[in-house]
Order: C-alpha cells, then structure tokens, then sequence
C-alpha cells in the first residue's frame, strides 16, 4: 500500500525489526524518523485522537522518567499532543499511519492490522 508510513526512531531495535518485517512482507511504506524529520503537530494529534493518548505516549521512556511531575499529571489528549510536540521519543514506536488508521507497536496484533492495511 503506498500510503503506509511508518513512524520510527532510528536508534530503537523494535523499529529496526518492523522495518524488516514490512521488507520480508513486500508491504511499501515510506519510513519517517521522529528525530530526524521531526513531528508536526497535526500529525501527532491525528496519531493520539485515532489511537488514544494512552496508547501513543510511551509512560515507560527515559525521556517520560525526566519530566517533572506536573508534565506526568493530568494526561488528556491535548496534553498528550503537547509533550510529544515537545518532546517527539514520547511517542511509542514504531507507528504505522495509512489514512485514518494508526497502529501503535510491534506485537503480533500490530502485525495482523499492519498486514491487513498493506493489502
């Protein structure tokens, strides 16, 4: 499907393995690095509002565990979209975006959705 692109980090090997997962598979999809090309805004708030701020912040980062506790506290979407605005490797990866659908991680239930948008 031409219209798949995959949000990932560079550095991080669950990313690395979806990547080669979607070459194995012959899924097309354009990869866009998070610290390299950056997040616009209106992305990350498609991205939360389809899968839930609880889904696409990533709570167990090292750049979640530095934030003061008043970024931790009182989480809705918009907050959600302002620290990853903020702060981009907040966002869990790898997130895979084709139209309205988002599918956040690298489990074998991600895999599924991701194989059944690339058809």
């Amino acid at each position: 499907m031409s219209g798949l692109t995959i949000y990932t980090l560079k550095s991080c090997d669950t990313c690395k393995k979806a990547l080669k997962w979607l070459d194995a598979e012959s899924i097309a999809y354009t990869n866009h690095d998070v610290r390299a090309d950056g997040l616009d805004r209106s992305t990350i708030a498609s991205i939360v509002e389809n899968a839930g701020w609880e889904t696409a912040l990533n709570r167990r980062s090292t750049t979640w565990r530095g934030l003061g506790d008043a970024d931790k506290e009182a989480i809705d979407n918009a907050k959600a979209i302002a620290l990853i605005a903020e702060h981009p490797t907040l966002m869990k990866r790898p997130v895979f975006v084709a139209g309205n659908n988002v599918v956040v991680g690298f489990d074998a239930k991600a895999q599924a959705a991701v194989s059944s948008l690339g058809k």
